[in-house]
């Protein structure tokens, strides 16, 4: 007999999905350059230029930025990417 509250892998998964938008935030750090961060923004995210470098500014200015809002996975595609220079990102749910 199961009980009703155990669940599978992709029982959890599915519910991890249809709940809040996950969100890939983007840090501040002194070492990239605007347009690295831009142009590597514009690489995981697929946005335009002035919407990328409205996060860059935000960034700066306030230290994070959110620059990716929906499923878990999309999310760690994004930070993964912006990783690839060694900028740093968390991945909130």
């Amino acid at each position: 007999m199961t009980d009703q509250f155990t669940q599978t892998e992709e029982e959890v998964i599915d519910e991890i999905k249809t709940q809040n938008p996950a969100k890939a935030i983007l840090f501040n750090d002194e070492v990239h350059t605007f347009d690295e961060v831009i142009n590597q923004i514009i690489k995981a995210t697929g946005c335009d230029t002035p919407t990328a470098e409205r996060m860059t500014w935000e960034v700066h200015h306030t230290g994070k930025s959110c620059v990716y809002t929906g499923e878990l996975v999309k999310c760690l595609q994004v930070t993964s990417i912006l990783e690839e220079i060694e900028l740093m990102t968390q991945v909130e749910v």
